[in-house]
């Protein structure tokens, strides 16, 4: 599985760079980018994304904080009915890629995400703390760049919506065995809480949407 994502990660990244040299890329908007998630806001959290649009190829970074999966936002399963509340304090990393279009673009993207544990209901500081570690996920991003003021001949032109679908699978934890052992306070048992998936009910996957500014050069 590792191996094939990988291979599928490298041929996205040198074929991006490869194709970045074609001259018909020069046909395209070299544009900078600012934008920011409305899916992390909904997580009481927030994140932002700068990308730099080049010819062929597409390059960003981005960095959320404090988003949050209280204990009835949890999907079932152990998580839920060990009655933990999770918090994601910070993600982070950058892509690379391949622009099909001014509006249309394929990312590879190794990302780092830091996972804290509480019980839930209890306040998210330091000694309520259970446990914490990182995850790092490497996958690829479908983003759209649509500028729906574009012929507008004012500020107006540069305000964008980007939708995206991720495929963010895990391949590393900073845990052993990728399992984090506890003593409940709800059971009086050592308990097992396993390495988290960033996406939608722990898997790889999820979508989002992002609303910024876009200046072309």
């Amino acid at each position: 599985m590792k191996k094939s994502v990988l291979s599928l990660l490298y041929f996205v990244l040198f074929a991006s760079l490869s194709i970045a040299q074609d001259k018909s890329g020069r046909e395209l908007e070299n544009q900078l980018n600012l934008v920011f998630g409305v899916g992390q806001v909904v997580q009481s959290g927030f994140n932002a994304e700068f990308n730099v649009m080049w010819k062929r190829v597409s390059f960003d970074y981005s960095h959320g904080i404090s988003l949050n999966l209280p204990n009835e936002s949890l999907e079932s399963g152990s998580d839920k009915e060990q009655g933990l509340a999770i918090q994601i304090p910070w993600t982070t990393g950058f892509g690379i890629g391949y622009r099909f279009n001014d509006w249309l673009n394929l990312r590879a993207e190794p990302k780092w995400h830091r996972f804290e544990l509480f019980f839930d209901g209890d306040e998210k500081i330091d000694q309520n703390l259970i446990g914490d570690y990182t995850t790092f996920t490497l996958g690829l991003g479908l983003y759209a760049n649509l500028k729906p003021f574009k012929k507008q001949d004012n500020f107006l032109k540069g305000i964008m919506i980007a939708p995206n679908v991720r495929w963010w699978p895990r391949l590393s934890s900073s845990l052993r065995n990728d399992e984090l052992r506890y003593t409940s306070r709800n059971t009086n048992i050592i308990e097992t809480h396993e390495a988290r998936d960033i996406g939608i009910a722990n898997t790889p996957f999820f979508f989002n949407v992002s609303i910024g500014y876009s200046i072309v050069f």
